[in-house]
């Protein structure tokens, strides 16, 4: 249960104006010289996503100094314990997009108490879309309050996945699910970016969403979202979700039985 004093430490105008000017940062750089490192073969960093998360770091310590932050660049922060403040951020989700222009990207931020998402932003700059939601409150785009689909049968759903950069080596790499589903639904999607994804299942632009290998910062506030615009998520054998989870199942709440029973017949 949340305490009562963790609700009041939201503040709405100080996560959406981080994520506002984390935007404007990306659409600075977007088409520029990009200095590309790699954390692993596929996986890519650029200095805007280091410069945003120090900005963002930055931002975060001088209003909330007793706080801690995991990061999807490096922070030295661990999960959360129980009655513990705590900044689930990734700088830009869609870094590989980013890197080659490809216009799907954006910022995510949520604030977490233990493992309680109290609020969070989904800010996609090139489309000037904000996607914000607190705990109680619902959920909104531009202000304007989203709500999940009512498609209520698997084959007509459009759902949305992805894939670990570790997909060449780790045995249980989404293939096997994929293969499952993909029969059995309307259509998939792989944006690149599992926060926007999440995003667009609150909206009801996607039915649902499955992924594996997740981060607390790809999902903290996109599950928020989802919860409050309506919808349902689980982790992966559909128990109890929260942003440390790294196995999630998101879906408009109707289909997400048939769903995770698909996807546990690969397991």
């Amino acid at each position: 249960m949340i305490a009562d004093s963790a609700k009041d430490v939201v503040s709405k105008d100080f996560i959406i104006t981080l994520c506002r000017e984390a935007g404007q940062v990306m659409l600075e750089g977007l088409g520029g010289n990009l200095e590309i490192a790699r954390k692993g073969e596929v996986d890519l960093v650029t200095q805007v996503d280091l410069a945003l998360q120090e900005m963002m770091v930055e931002a975060i310590h001088q209003r909330y100094p007793d706080h801690s932050i995991l990061g999807e660049e490096g922070t030295e922060e661990k999960k959360a314990k129980e009655g513990e403040y705590i900044w689930l951020i990734d700088p830009l989700d869609g870094t590989t997009n980013y890197v080659h222009g490809y216009p799907v990207f954006c910022v995510s931020v949520a604030l977490a108490y233990g493992g309680d998402v109290l609020a969070g932003t989904i800010y996609d700059p090139l489309h000037n879309e904000l996607f914000y939601a607190e705990k109680g409150k619902g959920a909104v785009l531009n202000d304007r309050a989203i709500a999940v689909s009512r498609t209520d049968r698997l084959i007509s759903s459009l759902l949305s996945t992805g894939f670990p950069y570790e997909r060449a080596t780790l045995p249980n790499n989404n293939l096997a699910q994929f293969n499952r589903v993909i029969a059995r639904i309307q259509g998939v999607r792989r944006s690149g970016s599992v926060a926007l994804d999440l995003a667009y299942v609150a909206a009801g632009r996607l039915d649902g969403h499955w992924e594996l290998h997740v981060k607390p910062w790809d999902t903290g506030t996109g599950g928020l979202l989802i919860e409050e615009a309506g919808g349902r998520i689980t982790n992966g054998r559909g128990g109890p979700w929260n942003p440390f989870e790294g196995y999630i199942v998101a879906t408009n709440g109707k289909i997400h039985d048939e769903l995770l029973a698909l996807l546990m017949e690969v397991e």
